[in-house]
């Protein structure tokens, strides 16, 4: 069938009949859910069968068969998607997907980043026809098959909507999502545009460029930047301007420029600002024009500029100083680390938030001065969420403003206790496996397995990191509230004590590095009230720009190096593989410690 279409608009309608939506960044299909295992599949809006290239989604409906077999057949409207986050699809691994023809291929790309399908809007519900009840009625049975989502597992999600566009919006840009639909309550599901119920927002970048090629074939200009001195092309955009700007600037070109390949091209000069989705790989996406800038300089156009537009820093910030070098041996700038920041922030945030934050700032880089900085400057802005403890003014981060004014305050390091501002008893334990340097790597990694064992003997669901120094760190969540840092320590002492004696040779818990002998310190008493540990996806003041990085356990081995993961990589890899601390809080909750609790009051 024919699916509806949202119109694309610049402005959110508003009033009491409209509610909104996240809209992701995937392919739209449907999915017929019957009864019969063949006759589960998932059709593209252009009817093409999609079922074989996403094997995951058929196995999870064959696994909560029984949760729906009430509601069955159903035919669910959707969008299928591969989430970076709760708010955002990678829109390149899902196209990925979509082109493999390979079926060992495709299960190896299904186990290793699957594919989710987003419900939106339900069509059919056993012998009843949904699609022809109001909007309204259409989503609430929709919330009712998935009941509240607890039995539907991971890859099958219900897209509720809600009436705050302000809380939505500020989701969007928090994650950078593709955008929001509105859709009016009362409305009827139509085919295809031909309504005015849906309209789709995109939360687009704006970005500024230089034009160099004017193509008559096809109505394209050539987008290009400066980096590192050379023009590099970035795009291609023909949509955005207005009939009377669009005929001056193709007059331009054509009167003007040198004959090229049935083009015409003119040296940089001429500039745009452009909005656009994404620059994937090294080009833009869905690039249309906003408005030329004749004042602006095509000098002004770089690649620099172009990765801070991209990353849509908080307009509350004053950005300063972009361009000094933070990390001379790698070449990264303070630039470089907002960047970071402002990407890294929805995996590092959940971290951060209600913990007293330590941070320590090198406002010149690796090579300036450094200090640890706890307490709440009397210049912080309103939004920094402070906390009153023992007569001291401390601060917690939060949000995405919070932590992009600390990165451009030069914050390098970000620590964070082990329990939150509301509790006295941790919420996590950590084992910090300290080699004597970086050449010594392999001993973190030895340790680390031996304490993998371990954990695993005692039904513990654990995380391991790098330090982003020279070892290995690794975190056990626990449920709140569960167990004091008495009882904690002496779990993690007797567990530090039995690595030791496994290989005493390579092992020590002796806290003075004189007398440890080139051996591994297995630091179980940085776990403390008052301590505190890296946070997860922190920068580290190294001078190769390393990152406390989150591993799978299966990474863990005689390949892993702790200068593999940088600010300038770390990104890249987190969309690609995803984020191995994903389920981190949620495992806490269902942490069983009835093992644990029985060894230490032994």
């Amino acid at each position: 069938m024919h699916v509806m279409k949202p119109i694309p608009s610049e402005a959110f309608p508003e009033g009491n009949d409209w509610v909104y939506e996240v809209k992701y960044d995937g392919f739209r299909c449907v999915l017929y859910w019957g009864s019969d295992p063949s006759s589960i599949r998932l059709v593209s809006r252009n009817g093409n069968d999609l079922s074989n290239n996403f094997p995951e989604i058929i196995e999870m409906c064959l696994k909560h068969e029984d949760d729906v077999r009430e509601y069955l057949p159903l035919t669910l409207d959707g969008e299928l998607v591969v989430l970076n986050n709760g708010y955002q699809g990678n829109f390149s691994l899902i196209q990925k997907r979509g082109r493999l023809k390979k079926q060992a291929l495709i299960k190896t790309e299904a186990a290793r980043r699957p594919a989710s399908f987003m419900a939106f809007d339900l069509f059919k519900a056993g012998d009843t026809e949904i699609i022809d009840q109001t909007f309204d009625q259409r989503k609430r049975k929709l919330a009712e098959v998935f009941n509240g989502e607890r039995r539907m597992g991971a890859r099958l999600h219900h897209v509720d909507f809600s009436e705050n566009l302000e809380m939505v919006w500020r989701n969007i840009f928090k994650y950078k999502g593709e955008g929001i639909v509105a859709k009016r309550q009362g409305s009827r599901y139509q085919q295809g545009k031909k309504h005015r119920d849906w309209f789709k927002i995109k939360n687009w970048r704006m970005i500024k460029g230089f034009l160099t090629l004017y193509e008559p074939q096809n109505d394209y200009f050539t987008v290009c930047v400066y980096r590192d001195g050379t023009a590099v092309e970035i795009g291609k955009c023909k949509h955005g301007l207005n009939e009377e700007a669009y005929a001056a600037l193709k007059k331009l070109f054509v009167e003007n420029g040198t004959e090229e390949n049935g083009g015409y091209r003119l040296p940089p000069a001429v500039c745009a600002e452009i909005q656009t989705l994404d620059f994937v790989g090294s080009e833009l996406r869905e690039p249309s024009f906003k408005r030329l800038l004749p004042h602006t300089s095509a000098d002004d156009c770089t690649w620099q500029t172009l990765r801070l537009d991209m990353a849509m820093l908080p307009e509350s910030i004053n950005i300063s100083n972009t361009a000094k070098c933070f990390w001379p041996s790698p070449g990264l700038t303070k630039g470089d680390l907002l960047v970071y920041m402002r990407e890294i922030s929805p995996y590092m945030l959940p971290f951060l938030a209600n913990r007293l934050l330590t941070v320590i700032r090198s406002p010149d880089g690796v090579h300036g001065e450094s200090f640890f900085q706890k307490h709440l400057p009397d210049y912080a802005p309103d939004f920094i969420a402070s906390v009153e403890q023992d007569g001291e003014t401390h601060f917690v981060c939060q949000d995405l403003d919070s932590l992009i004014w600390f990165a451009n305050h030069g914050a390098l390091e970000y620590h964070i206790p082990f329990q939150t501002v509301q509790s006295e008893k941790p919420l996590e334990i950590v084992f910090d496996l300290d080699p004597p340097d970086r050449d010594h790597f392999s001993l973190a990694v030895k340790a680390a397995c031996i304490l993998k064992t371990i954990l695993d003997d005692l039904r513990l669901t654990s995380f391991i990191k790098t330090s982003g120094g020279k070892g290995l760190q690794v975190h056990i969540p626990i449920p709140p509230a569960s167990m004091t840092y008495e009882e904690t320590g002496i779990f993690t002492q007797a567990i530090a004590w039995t690595i030791e004696k496994s290989q005493p040779d390579l092992f020590t818990t002796e806290r003075f590095k004189d007398k440890r002998g080139g051996r591994l310190y297995i630091d179980y008493l940085q776990h403390g009230a008052g301590k505190t540990i890296v946070a997860p996806y922190s920068p580290r003041k190294q001078e190769d720009a390393a990152v406390a990085t989150p591993l799978f356990w299966n990474e863990v081995n005689e390949e892993l190096s702790p200068d593999m993961f940088r600010i300038d990589n770390v990104i890249e890899r987190v969309q690609t593989v995803g984020c191995p601390f994903q389920g981190y809080f949620t495992a806490g909750e269902n942490q069983v410690l009835d093992d644990v609790l029985a060894m230490i009051q032994s």
